[in-house]
């Protein structure tokens, strides 16, 4: 009795949600059409050109066997850290340069490609989904900030937080994973990993073209549903400050705010970060009451977890390959929690020493690259950006008729 009413509760409150939401764009249409045209933008000029050849070139990688011989190379390093196989060592690396949802992508792929288990790919998707570096360095540091050096104590924050996740995670369903066998890591070795290349390859006998053709039309098609989230949940962080819900919900977060010992000043970017990170990044950089530090560990904070919008994209994500979005969910507040606190306790080091001029400041494992490279990096990305996105439409087009055609002559 308790489970139908249980159930009868979830179907009106998401009646009532949706029904609200429609009702909210037919009062604001002009606010709401504004929110829709700065989403498709920000898809346009930056999320699709950017996105794009990295989930192709995954997908190739992926048909050709080289995760598969990465994966044996990585095992040693992935299995006892992390508690995944080796092939997980490309998703991990692929999600942190491409950024998010590439992590979640190319867990899913690797999950129906049976080389993870569910549990496994649950501890992958938890740590392997990041914004990336040209994100950080270029548009909030450089371009939010007008702060070039704040982009490496954002960056090194974001990336050891999300280290200490999949630290964590490695506990995650190891209860389930009692009654199997265990699972050693295989010793390092080379000839070994390439047999597992040429195996690999061997087993896929499909043409180079087609190969290439189903890679841009499922990186296109991933990329199209990524663009209808970040769209969508434009529109819904406008419609909550245009009816005033926004600040229903600011004293919840100011006692939040208050507990990280943070300005009040920062609930209503915050909030705005929870639901998407660029608009919630900026509106942190313009708050005049707290100070550069505090800005950047609330920045911190929502770069980390990724904002309902992200976690849309990767919820959508997982749910087609039936993996659960529970543990990921979890895993962005402590990933948030992590990248906030790291910020806090490598301000000096990273950032007022760097500022400063002062040598030794900056970590041996993070290469110094010239803030200017990645300013210029988004600037092209920006101006380029939807001339690219326009070309791959009409080839995803053009390839998507073709596979039709060839079905129908089949048929």
């Amino acid at each position: 009795m308790k489970r139908n009413w249980g159930t009868k509760l979830k179907t009106i409150l998401l009646a009532s949600a949706v029904t609200l939401f429609a009702f909210a764009l037919i009062c604001y249409p002009k606010q709401s059409l504004e929110a829709s045209i700065r989403g498709l933008n920000m898809w346009w000029e930056v999320v699709f050109p950017s996105l794009l050849p990295f989930f192709i070139v995954s997908e190739l990688l992926i048909s050709f066997g080289v995760v598969n011989f990465l994966g044996v190379l990585l095992e040693p390093l992935m299995r006892p850290l992390f508690r995944v196989p080796g092939v997980g060592g490309f998703a991990w690396a692929m999600g942190m340069a491409s950024g998010y949802p590439s992590g979640a992508k190319l867990t899913a792929r690797l999950y129906q490609e049976k080389q993870l288990s569910t549990i496994e790919a649950e501890r992958l998707a938890s740590f392997t989904n990041s914004s990336n570096p040209l994100f950080i360095f270029g548009a909030v540091s450089a371009g939010f900030f007008n702060n070039p050096h704040l982009g490496l104590v954002l960056a090194v924050s974001h990336y050891l937080g999300n280290i200490s996740v999949g630290l964590i995670m490695r506990f995650h369903g190891i209860r389930k994973e009692q009654g199997r066998p265990k699972r050693n890591p295989r010793p390092f070795s080379f000839p070994y990993a390439l047999r597992t290349l040429h195996q690999t390859r061997l087993k896929n006998e499909q043409p180079l073209g087609k190969l290439l053709g189903d890679a841009v039309r499922s990186s296109v098609q991933t990329l199209l549903m990524i663009g209808g989230f970040i769209i969508l949940f434009s529109v819904v962080n406008k419609l909550l400050y245009m009816m005033h819900l926004t600040e229903q919900f600011a004293p919840l977060l100011r006692q939040l705010l208050r507990l990280a010992q943070l300005p009040e000043q920062l609930d209503i970017p915050v909030f705005s970060g929870l639901f998407e990170i660029t608009l919630g990044s900026q509106m942190i950089s313009q708050t005049e009451e707290a100070m550069l530090l505090e800005k950047a560990v609330a920045t911190s904070f929502v770069l980390a977890f990724g904002g309902f919008s992200v976690q849309a994209q990767v919820a959508s994500i997982l749910a087609e390959a039936n993996i659960r979005f529970q543990p990921f969910f979890v895993a962005r507040l402590m990933h948030g929690a992590f990248a906030a606190s790291f910020t806090y306790l490598l301000w000096k080091p990273l950032y007022v020493r760097t500022a400063n001029g002062e040598p030794g400041s900056i970590p041996a494992f993070l290469p110094a690259v010239p803030s200017s490279a990645w300013d210029e990096g988004w600037r092209l990305l920006q101006q380029y950006g939807p001339i690219v996105t326009l070309l791959f439409l009409c080839l995803y087009i053009w390839l998507t008729a073709k596979a039709d055609n060839e079905t129908r002559g089949r048929l």
